[in-house]
C-alpha cells in the first residue's frame, strides 16, 4: 500500500526539474492511480514503523532516479539517447553500488552453498548456473525496455506501466493462488484502470497534437543575414567575372 506513493514522488520531481508541466488533467491522474492502486492493495494488516520508513524511502529514492534518468537520456549534450549507452555507464556504478550489500547479506551464504562453490553434483551446477544466466538475459532485457520507455516518453508514464504492471500481479495471484478480493480492492482497480485509460487517452491526444500543422515561424535575422552577405559576394564574383572577359 505504501508502494502507491511511488508515482507520486516521481510527479513532484518531474515538476521540480521541469520535466512535466503542471496541468490539472495530469494530477488527476496521478491521483486516480496511486489512490486506486492504495485501495487496490488495501487489508488489514499489522503497522510496522520500519517497513513503511524503508519502504516511504524506497519510493522517494525512486522518483529521484528515474526522473534523474530522464534528464540523462533526454539530454542530447550527452549522447546517451541510445539505451545501450546508458546501460554501458550506469550498470558499472549501480553493480558497485549493489555488491556490498550482496556481499553482507548472502555472501556468506552463497559460499558455503553446495549449489554452488561447493557442488558435488555436476548437473544441479549446470542448471543453477544456466538459471542465473536465464535471469540476467531477463534483467538484461527490461533494463532495456525501461532505459528505451524513458528516452521515448517520460518516467512518469514508466512509472504508470510498472502499475499496471502490478496489477496484472495482484490479479492473477487473486485467481491462481485464491487471494481474497473485496469490494473495497474491486473499486480500487476501477479507479487504477480509469487513471491508466485517461493517461494513454491524453499521450494519444498530445501525440496527435504535435503531428498536426505547425504555423510557419518569423524570419530569422541571422538566416537573412547570411542571405545577404551571399548575395553580396555573388555580384561581386559576377562583376569580376566580366572586368576579365572585357580585358581579353
Amino acid at each position: 500500500m505504501t508502494k502507491s506513493s511511488a508515482v507520486l514522488f516521481i510527479l513532484i520531481f518531474s515538476l521540480i526539474f521541469k520535466l512535466e508541466e503542471l496541468r490539472a488533467a495530469l494530477v488527476l491522474v496521478v491521483l486516480l492511480i496511486a489512490g486506486g492502486l492504495f485501495m487496490f492493495t488495501y487489508k488489514s494488516t499489522q503497522f510496522n514503523v520500519e517497513g513503511f520508513a524503508l519502504v516511504l524511502g524506497a519510493s522517494f529514492i525512486g522518483g529521484i532516479r528515474w526522473t534523474l534518468t530522464q534528464i540523462l537520456l533526454q539530454k542530447a549534450e550527452l549522447g546517451l539517447q541510445n539505451p545501450i549507452d546508458t546501460m554501458f555507464h550506469l550498470q558499472p556504478l549501480m553493480f558497485l553500488g549493489l555488491f556490498p550489500l550482496f556481499a553482507i547479506f548472502e555472501g556468506l551464504h552463497l559460499s558455503t552453498s553446495e549449489k554452488i562453490f561447493r557442488f558435488q553434483d555436476t548437473g544441479l551446477l549446470l542448471w543453477v548456473l544456466g538459471s542465473l544466466l536465464l535471469g540476467g538475459i531477463l534483467a538484461f532485457g527490461l533494463g532495456f525496455s525501461e532505459f528505451l520507455l524513458v528516452s521515448r516518453t517520460s518516467s512518469l508514464t514508466l512509472s504508470i506501466a510498472g502499475i499496471f504492471k502490478e496489477v496484472c500481479t495482484l490479479l492473477l495471484a487473486a485467481h491462481l493462488l485464491g487471494d481474497q478480493i473485496s469490494l473495497l480492492n474491486w473499486l480500487g482497480f476501477a479507479l487504477c484502470l480509469s487513471g491508466i485509460s485517461l493517461h494513454v487517452a491524453l499521450k494519444a491526444l498530445h501525440s496527435r497534437g504535435d503531428d498536426g500543422p505547425k504555423l510557419p515561424k518569423g524570419p530569422d535575422p541571422s538566416a537573412d543575414l547570411e542571405l545577404l552577405l551571399w548575395s553580396s559576394q555573388q555580384e561581386e564574383d559576377d562583376e569580376e567575372y566580366f572586368v576579365t572577359q572585357g580585358q581579353q
